[in-house]
């Protein structure tokens, strides 16, 4: 080829290169559209008939208040699936409404004696006239109505977990408060792969009389249970009991916000 010759198909190139990078297509057919992604509702999310009547999940947990009255449920319920699919466990703080959505954080506070507790929803129920919420045997007893059974309640719910990624690891976020300095914040003293570990400090915290939840969390390498112990919505006070945990045998201990 000579040099004229090379020259110009060198600058035939670099011209049809120039009307690519503008977005126009040399010698390609226009792709067709892909077609539009179908939503997928969770099962937990679609309506559901109990005894003739039909529930209908909220869409969102936020600015939700009830009040009526709590019920507990222990065996043989203990080991069965939920609603969302977790095995049930009774020792853990959680609880089954008809219609909030599922991870919903709830601020349980018993009317009869003042106790309040956080708890996660995890299961749908009860299906009692007069029921709003169903705890489990852990919630009922330090809400102090496991031997009584029932107590009148008012729930507050305190934010929904929603998907988010961290660090590029796939996790559960709440939404978050608008007042930064108030909310509710716990302090997570541990994180265990060992679901049995976790557990046993969850009851020494409770023997203690903390309010205390373990939150199981997926990452790339399998599930891990944070032990997380509420102390209260004031952020300043939150930072304090965050350093009484450290100097108590819990270095790692750190304040989290819902």
């Amino acid at each position: 080829m000579s040099m004229p010759r090379a020259f110009a198909t060198l600058l035939l190139l670099a011209w049809l290169a120039s009307l690519t990078g503008c977005g126009v297509l040399v010698g390609r057919e226009k792709k067709p559209a892909p077609p539009p992604t179908k939503t997928v509702v969770p099962a937990t999310q679609r309506p559901y008939t109990i005894d003739g009547k039909t529930y209908y999940p909220l869409p969102s947990a936020e600015g939700f208040k009830e009040t009526g009255l709590a019920s507990w449920y222990g065996e043989p319920f203990h080991g069965r699936k939920t609603s969302n699919g977790e095995t049930y466990d009774m020792f853990t703080l959680t609880a089954a409404h008809k219609t909030l959505p599922m991870n919903t954080q709830l601020l349980v506070h018993n009317l009869e004696n003042g106790r309040e507790l956080v708890v996660r929803v995890n299961d749908r129920g009860p299906f009692v006239q007069g029921r709003v919420i169903d705890l489990s045997v852990a919630c009922a007893k330090q809400l102090g109505l496991y031997g009584k059974g029932t107590a009148k309640v008012r729930l507050t719910a305190l934010g929904e977990a929603v998907p988010c990624r961290k660090e590029d690891v796939k996790t559960k976020c709440f939404l978050p408060h608008e007042a930064l300095d108030k909310g509710e914040f716990f302090v997570q003293i541990a994180e265990c792969s060992d679901q049995a570990k976790a557990e046993v400090l969850l009851r020494q915290m409770f023997e203690q009389g903390k309010n205390v939840v373990i939150q199981p969390y997926d990452s790339p390498v399998g599930r891990f249970y944070r032990v997380q112990v509420r102390v209260g919505a004031d952020l300043q006070e939150a930072r304090k009991q965050e350093k009484v945990f450290a100097k108590t045998g819990f270095p790692g201990a750190f304040v989290v916000a819902r």
